[in-house]
């Protein structure tokens, strides 16, 4: 039994079949996010007043740089995720929303790789 509207059917409306799957990685990347931004301000917290010697020391360490990227690239793509279901509900027009979101696509991996690159370089370069 269907539930659409002959209306909707005619304009084409209706599910983009990509909304739960939206919705659950928002989901997962909160969670993911939870003890991540623990270990995040934890760390902060110890190394507040070190000196740049004992910070590069720090991230030298693989447990702290693995997580440090992770952290990185979840925290990027958890953010792109919410700022395309805010332009999704609250730009109507089309040209724009799609601007808006290339846009912020485009900023979430040049950051992304600005960051892991240059913890890359403090890890491995000091």
């Amino acid at each position: 039994m269907k539930y659409r509207t002959p209306i909707s059917i005619a304009r084409g409306l209706g599910s983009s079949k990509d909304g739960l799957g939206h919705w659950w990685m928002q989901r997962l990347t909160a969670i993911g996010l939870v003890p991540l931004v623990l270990w995040f301000v934890v760390s902060m917290i110890a190394l507040a007043g070190q000196s740049r010697g004992e910070v590069i020391t720090w991230l030298q360490s693989p447990h702290h740089s693995v997580l440090f990227s992770i952290f990185i690239i979840t925290s990027l793509y958890h953010a792109n995720l919410g700022l395309q279901a805010i332009y999704e509900d609250y730009i109507q027009a089309r040209w724009l929303q799609l601007s808006a979101r290339i846009a912020t696509s485009f900023a979430a991996v040049v950051l992304g790789v600005t960051g892991v690159f240059a913890l890359l370089g403090l890890a491995f370069g000091g």
